[in-house]
């Protein structure tokens, strides 16, 4: 691969784990996680309240001073994330010891995704579909700090896709119980009825399985999938701006909802990336030999020369 070619992935991995971090430290900053759904459930914290701070269950979920350590908390996170994203920036010139709290962003947000998963009853797919948000971070350390089995990184990128995809189409098709904020979107957006927009969102969660199930076939078949990917995961995340936005409260309006577009980049940054290096590293082949697993064994290319990537 060309240090061009190298250089593009590199940007919108960048880009992919900048948005991420700021979207989600918006989020932590001026509204708000699901910080108590852990802290607050008696099943899980009553003795550790009551054996390590001394105090009753019933003090301690009724205590104002608690409830502002909470929320400390919560906003520490965000800037926490704001610290991670300026790392993102500078990726280029920041060294590897450094680079490592890129790694704790990622846990961070890997914690986050499990209390959204506690928060949903432990729906393994509410968990699963932040693995392009979390492993955002984990691709740019990849690149900029190991040596890159780029073939590697391709299928690690398609894992991450096709569980973010295949989980929201899980909530498209009902599966886990659709949130109504998906049908609000496509009659907000589309204008359809009712009833259209749940036949829409069935044929989108079964667009979604069918396209990561194809990510993973030979290369003609991968290209589309990603392309899909890529321009599906741009439209879900534009349509928390299009769909709820007042021009009559505007900047309200964008600081309600412009973070929940934000952190969604990666949903259509890394399948871009996908694409492209799909097309970098299989664009000149003449033949290959399937392995199964959507990738291919490369030979030559049209010069007849051997290709080694």
């Amino acid at each position: 691969m060309s240090d061009k070619q190298r250089n593009i992935i590199l940007i919108l991995l960048q880009a992919a784990t900048i948005a991420v971090f700021v979207g989600r430290a918006w989020q932590h900053w001026f509204w708000d996680a699901p910080f108590r759904t852990l802290l607050w459930d008696e099943t899980w914290m009553k003795s550790i309240v009551e054996g390590g701070f001394g105090m009753s269950w019933q003090s301690y979920i009724t205590s104002m001073e608690m409830d502002a350590l909470i929320q400390n908390l919560v906003k520490g996170t965000g800037v926490f994330y704001i610290i991670c994203a300026v790392l993102a920036l500078f990726i280029r010139i920041v060294p590897k010891l450094i680079g490592n709290i890129l790694l704790l962003g990622a846990i961070s947000l890997l914690i986050l995704a499990a209390l959204y998963c506690k928060e949903k009853f432990f729906s393994i797919g509410q968990f699963f579909e932040y693995a392009l948000q979390v492993s955002s971070p984990i691709f740019l350390y990849m690149v900029v700090f190991q040596k890159v089995d780029w073939k590697s990184l391709l299928l690690y990128m398609k894992i991450a896709t096709a569980l973010t995809f295949v989980c929201h189409g899980l909530y498209a098709i009902n599966f886990y119980p659709r949130p109504g904020l998906f049908v609000e979107m496509f009659l907000n957006t589309l204008g359809t009825e009712e009833d259209t927009a749940y036949t829409m969102l069935k044929v989108a969660g079964v667009l979604d399985f069918v396209m990561s199930a194809a990510l993973f076939l030979p290369v003609k078949f991968a290209r589309p999938a990603a392309l899909y990917c890529v321009l599906w995961g741009l439209a879900t995340a534009l349509a928390r701006i299009t769909s709820f936005f007042d021009a009559s409260y505007a900047l309200e309006s964008m600081h309600q909802w412009m973070h929940e577009t934000v952190f969604r980049f990666p949903h259509f940054l890394i399948p871009l990336a996908l694409l492209l290096l799909m097309r970098y590293l299989y664009n000149n082949v003449e033949y290959g030999e399937s392995l199964g697993n959507g990738l291919v064994v490369l030979k030559r290319n049209r010069k007849g020369e051997n290709l080694e990537i």
